[in-house]
């Protein structure tokens, strides 16, 4: 199984950026996936993710109405839309199957990760 993060880039504060997640190496379709990010000189952290068996998503509260997180089961591809960008929202983001729990070991198979930077 392989994810391919994409889409990251520079963005203004408030601005808007999606970053993708294909996964691929899988025909099934049955995956949670989660997002992390890793700020420069902090560790990483768990941001958010869908749950394939219900469709619920859950965020970390900094991202909370700010972020969403949804999945194109036909396209195997997973999709981080953030608003409202803020200049502590800079990091690498990750996405990573196959849980919808917040924390990194729950998590077996990793993108190489996508940068955004948020910055005027």
């Amino acid at each position: 199984v392989q994810l391919q993060a994409s889409g990251g880039g520079l963005v203004q504060p408030e601005g808007s950026l999606r970053v993708s997640c294909k996964v691929s190496g899988t025909t099934s379709d049955k995956y949670s996936i989660g997002w992390f990010r890793q700020a420069p000189g902090k560790e990483r952290e768990w941001i958010g993710c869908v749950d394939h068996g219900n469709g619920r998503t859950e965020y970390e509260d900094s991202v909370k109405g700010r972020f969403t997180i949804s999945k194109d089961d036909v396209d195997h591809t997973a999709f981080l839309q953030m608003n409202r960008l803020r200049t502590e929202d800079t990091a690498i983001y990750y996405c990573a199957i196959d849980s919808c729990l917040p924390a990194a070991l729950f998590y077996n198979y990793w993108g190489q990760g996508t940068l955004v930077t948020v910055s005027s």
